[in-house]
């Protein structure tokens, strides 16, 4: 299991296939990758920058894979998130989950998901031609995240 805040960029197929290659047992892995649009609300994107909160960004993610690994038997789960400045088509997110059967993977990897994008501590700034603009949550975020609970 592994959490990755990083700057650095990162090839998300590379990413995938490490997930099969360290144990030959798993069965099924999903993996999901988020990149960096060209728009959002309608304006183009020329770029963003992404800020955390150094330690406790990682801790909530931390907080994330342990509830996932209570949920699910996964035998492996990576989260990768990029920080900094991104320009448009760069991945993001990096999200892969692994398991001797699919299910287990594909609900897994929407969890920690809908997790991250409501419950860790990142905030953007998009570069628009109307100039800088910080991008809010989102009610579907929290939405898809309530159906985890209870």
């Amino acid at each position: 299991m592994a959490i990755r805040v990083q700057p650095a960029a990162f090839d998300p197929g590379a990413e995938l296939n490490a997930m099969h290659a360290a144990n030959v047992g798993v069965g099924a892995v999903v993996g999901f990758v988020g990149y960096v649009r060209d728009f959002n609300d309608g304006r183009e994107v020329a770029g963003l920058f992404l800020e955390h909160y150094a330690g406790m960004t990682e801790k909530a993610l931390a907080k994330i894979e342990i509830e996932a690994n209570q949920r699910w038997p996964l035998l492996r789960l990576e989260i990768l998130h990029r920080i900094g400045r991104l320009e448009p088509g760069e991945p993001i997110v990096f999200v892969g989950a692994a398991s001797a059967h699919r299910q287990a993977a594909f609900d897994a990897c929407n969890f920690v998901m809908d997790y991250l994008k409501t419950r860790a501590p990142f905030w953007k700034k998009e570069d628009t031609s109307d100039g800088p603009r910080w991008v809010e949550g989102r009610c579907s975020d929290k939405s898809a995240a309530e159906r985890w609970e209870g």
